[in-house]
């Protein structure tokens, strides 16, 4: 059994500012940091972290070859990844004073991928492999489509939320990862008990981890609900715990643990990620 996670791979361009930009504003950056990032990434280390091993697949430019590197130190399997001549995604970051942030992001090589591509990694996979999913790329509705003719085990973190999501293959997906307001939009409720509900109607063949933050996690298919709470720690940096906890509850559950000893383990980890400051740097290792 193998893990395929066909996912983005980003370079986040961090400034510290005052205020944020304003139109026909000109400001001086207090600071500026050059970070690796995307949700596919992310999700790549915390697999490899958490003790499994992880093919990675999506594209690149030339200027984000060490994003390629970075995966490579953590010993996330890079050869499926595919140099594109079109600049890699990446995000431009302002953070004020405050802590707030304001985010553009330009999609670029994330969003250029090739379904003769994406076919071809797909060939090197087979039944009962696993593919994991987010929404920063251009190629999901066709992954899913082929992953699910090869029988593959279908992960998928609907992260951003975007309407066209709903037209996605979803009755394909084995495995639903998402925060409370991804399941509101998927099922157009505000109330958890009500969310569970919608999405076990419309996606009966799937199983759903719901992480609600600080409040824990939910686990439910159409038989069962389990859940967890969270760990209790001072939260530093929020911004890879979503990541941390997909990658190390598919990590669990592929190395044959229990639902609940795999929720458990992915609340530790991505407790443990929110103390450090960062994304993929405050992922844990096992």
């Amino acid at each position: 059994m193998k893990i395929l996670n066909f996912g983005s791979l980003n370079i986040d361009h961090v400034y510290k500012v005052k205020n944020f930009v304003t139109p026909g504003e000109t400001v001086k950056s207090k600071e500026y940091v050059k970070k690796v990032g995307g949700k596919g990434l992310n999700q790549s280390i915390a697999l490899a972290r958490a003790g499994v091993e992880v093919y990675h697949a999506g594209a690149v430019g030339e200027d984000g070859k060490f994003l390629v590197d970075f995966l490579k130190k953590d010993n996330v399997i890079t050869d499926y990844i595919n140099i594109s001549e079109i600049p890699t995604g990446h995000a431009i970051i302002q953070v004020d004073e405050t802590g707030e942030n304001c985010i553009l992001l330009y999609g670029g090589a994330n969003q250029s991928i090739k379904e003769a591509y994406a076919e071809n990694v797909l060939s090197f996979f087979a039944e009962g492999d696993y593919v994991v999913l987010q929404n920063e790329t251009n190629i999901v509705h066709f992954v899913m489509e082929k992953a699910h003719e090869k029988k593959m085990k279908i992960v998928f973190n609907p992260s951003p939320i975007t309407e066209d999501m709903k037209n996605f293959p979803l009755e394909n997906v084995d495995w639903f990862i998402l925060n409370e307001v991804e399941a509101e939009t998927l099922t157009d409720e505000k109330e958890i008990e009500r969310m569970i509900t919608s999405l076990k109607s419309k996606y009966p063949s799937s199983a759903f981890v719901l992480t609600l933050g600080d409040k824990g996690a939910i686990y439910f298919n159409k038989d069962e609900i389990i859940s967890v709470e969270a760990e209790k720690v001072k939260a530093v940096d929020t911004t890879a715990a979503g990541d941390t906890f997909t990658g190390y509850f598919l990590a669990n559950i592929a190395k044959g643990a229990g639902v609940k000893e795999a929720l458990q383990q992915a609340a530790k980890a991505a407790a443990k990620a929110i103390t450090v400051l960062g994304a993929a740097e405050s992922i844990p290792y096992m």
